[in-house]
């Protein structure tokens, strides 16, 4: 049985896949991208942990990661304020030996000396670049189980289009051959059409075997976990496979993080990604959404602070973002503090954060290429 601060302590690789979203991650870090109304990536990652009894994690950040530390300030939403273990944010260079990594391997390597000093058996490993509710307990208890060395977390879906796109030296997503629950043969940015056991990039691992391997594959000069360690030694380690069957939203790229936002327009949807673990995030005191007289919403998603008075329809609204009176705005995803003018009209519009649309204005994307405005833009 799983208890906190004992059995298994968490680090997540929070700028995992910024090269598919570089037009949101010009600004903040993939874990950072606002997704959902209220929520960052890194807040579904940290809330599965923190809820499965995981309360000592590492975050390994690489470079841009000023927003991150913004939101998670000391950790308390995510009751990881501890004595022991809590919240840990590491920069390159944190350590005598540390670099800008370009993989886990050179990440972890960064930190051995701290894992060397934890009390805690297994490590759990994840990116974060989905949102999913995962309970971590059930996938520590099936690697003890199955006497892994280690277990892979995947999925049955398609390749992501966005994961197609994305140059081969950019980043790297992992496919399975699973025979018997154990992973034979392990795929690299395969192109094939059809539904693929395709990695989420999860994995437990005990700690002092996970030191063992980054200590032998750092020292070889390897980077990467699954490419240069796991695919060479798949003979050697037992790694088993653990089929998630839970809602994921993926986001590999503009597009995919507008059709995942939308999609939660959908309550089932909703609904799947939010049964379980509760998602907790940083808190920003503001009052409940306002609907002003004349104001028409239909198959919204507004978080608090929003004040409506036009016409907003099929679109999810950001933390403090208004809609001025006569405007129409329809499937859009309009992040926090976001103004829409009166009169303006915009259809199939990804904004960031404080960006404003000038009066009468009209913009309009297709539901295959929404059109993107920057961060603090005016328009």
């Amino acid at each position: 049985m799983l208890k906190n601060n004992v059995s298994a302590l968490g680090v997540v690789f929070p700028n995992s896949y910024d090269a598919t979203a570089p037009e949101l991650t010009n600004v903040r870090l993939m874990a950072s991208i606002p997704f959902a109304g209220r929520y960052r990536l890194v807040d579904f990652m940290l809330s599965n942990m923190a809820e499965s009894g995981v309360t000592n994690i590492s975050l390994l950040v690489n470079k841009n990661y000023l927003s991150l530390m913004e939101h998670l300030g000391s950790g308390r939403e995510w009751d990881l304020v501890r004595k022991n273990g809590g919240l840990h944010l590491f920069p390159p260079n944190v350590e005598k030996t540390s670099t800008v990594y370009t993989g886990r391997v050179s990440a972890i390597a960064g930190i051995l000396e701290f894992l060397r000093l934890q009390k805690e058996k297994y490590v759990i490993m994840a990116d974060s670049n989905f949102a999913a509710n995962i309970d971590f307990k059930a996938i520590i208890q099936a690697h003890i189980a199955s006497g892994a060395d280690v277990t892979t977390v995947y999925n049955e879906q398609e390749i992501p289009k966005g994961y197609k796109e994305i140059p081969n030296d950019k980043a790297f997503y992992y496919t399975y051959k699973i025979e018997d629950g154990r992973v034979k043969e392990i795929y690299v940015n395969v192109k094939e059409e059809g539904v693929h056991n395709l990695g989420m990039n999860v994995f437990v691992v005990e700690r002092e075997l996970l030191i063992d391997l980054i200590n032998t594959a750092f020292m070889r000069g390897l980077r990467y976990w699954e490419r240069d360690v796991l695919l060479s030694q798949l003979e050697n380690l037992n790694v088993q496979a653990y089929k998630f069957e839970g809602y994921v939203a993926r986001i590999t790229g503009l597009s995919s993080y507008f059709e995942e936002n939308i999609k939660l327009l959908d309550d089932a949807n909703l609904d799947a990604l939010f049964s379980g673990n509760t998602i907790r995030t940083k808190i920003r005191d503001d009052n409940p959404t306002r609907y002003i007289k004349g104001a028409k919403a239909v198959n919204t998603m507004a978080a608090d602070g929003c004040m409506i008075e036009g016409t907003v329809e099929n679109s999810v609204l950001f933390r403090g973002v208004k809609v001025g009176k006569g405007a129409v705005v329809k499937n859009c995803v309009l992040m926090q503090d976001t103004v829409i003018e009166a009169g303006a009209n915009v259809e199939y519009l990804v904004t960031d954060r404080d960006v404003t649309v000038t009066e009468g204005k009209e913009i309009k994307g297709s539901d295959t290429y929404p059109v993107y405005i920057v961060k603090g833009y005016t328009v």
